[in-house]
């Protein structure tokens, strides 16, 4: 007898001037796995792997982003036309599980294509948060923050490494905050169940800045709760890492919503 890992299969989706790497394996009903800004989909090799197990599972790297190829630019249209492309292939409405960015990118998706999703599982993103994360008075420690990250990410393995300048991560986080602002009313058109599961300290622990940060995301999520009934929300005791650190407990909540869709 096969086994799941047998059956992966690695191919390349080409569209807007981009190359976008696939990878798809495993048995059961098909789940598109969707990253975020700074994440790549072998940084999703545990997650993958357990969901392969008893579902047909998709990842794929955005533009700029692992082994995909750069962009003469970066931006949330551009990252949602890479998600429509990995999507173009005929088949069944599958569940997407977005993580971060790309939990924003599955909501847009599913709003702009009724009938094409069987259900959300959102993961640490597309909140609509009551104030921006990105504001003037923080904008010194995250232009430093992120121009660090990136330096790191260009070093990083091929499979692993993120191309974009700091300035361009900045200037996605500020697109991004913009977003979220008018997400709401993009849940209200999705049309299918969807699942939250985030983290209680997403911007972690420890300073004012974070705890106030935290209680934003929580506001968010409370009013998103509380305004569409279709939405069901989920804590771990986590940061924003969440989706690497505590992949088996993601994995058995993302089977359990699945399973009840």
């Amino acid at each position: 007898m096969s086994t799941a890992s047998e059956t992966v299969r690695r191919f390349t989706v080409h569209h807007d001037g981009v190359t976008i790497p696939v990878t798809r394996g495993g048995r059961g009903r098909r789940l598109v796995l969707c990253l975020g800004l700074n994440s790549t989909q072998a940084d999703l090799d545990v997650l993958a792997a357990l969901l392969r197990r008893d579902h047909d599972v998709v990842t794929f790297d955005l533009r700029g982003h692992g082994l995909a190829s750069a962009a003469d630019r970066y931006s949330f249209a551009g990252f949602l036309g890479d998600l429509t492309a990995v999507l173009a292939e005929p088949s069944a409405p599958p569940v997407l599980v977005g993580y971060s960015m790309g939990a924003d990118l599955a909501v847009h998706y599913a709003s702009e294509h009724p009938g094409g999703v069987a259900g959300l599982v959102l993961i640490d993103g597309a909140n609509p948060v009551p104030e921006p994360f990105v504001t003037g008075a923080d904008l010194p420690a995250f232009r430093a923050m992120w121009e660090d990250l990136a330096r790191q990410q260009a070093a990083r393995g091929t499979a692993r490494r993120v191309l974009l300048t700091g300035r361009e991560i900045l200037d996605l986080n500020v697109e991004i905050d913009g977003v979220r602002a008018g997400i709401l009313e993009r849940y209200r058109t999705v049309g299918v169940p969807v699942r939250m599961i985030m983290a209680t300290s997403m911007a972690g622990t420890g300073d004012p800045r974070a705890e106030r940060l935290n209680r934003t995301w929580r506001a968010g999520v409370e009013r998103l709760v509380r305004e569409c009934p279709d939405v069901e929300a989920s804590w771990l005791d986590a940061d924003h890492g969440l989706v690497f650190t505590r992949a088996p407990e993601i994995a058995r909540i993302v089977r359990d919503a699945v399973t009840a869709l």
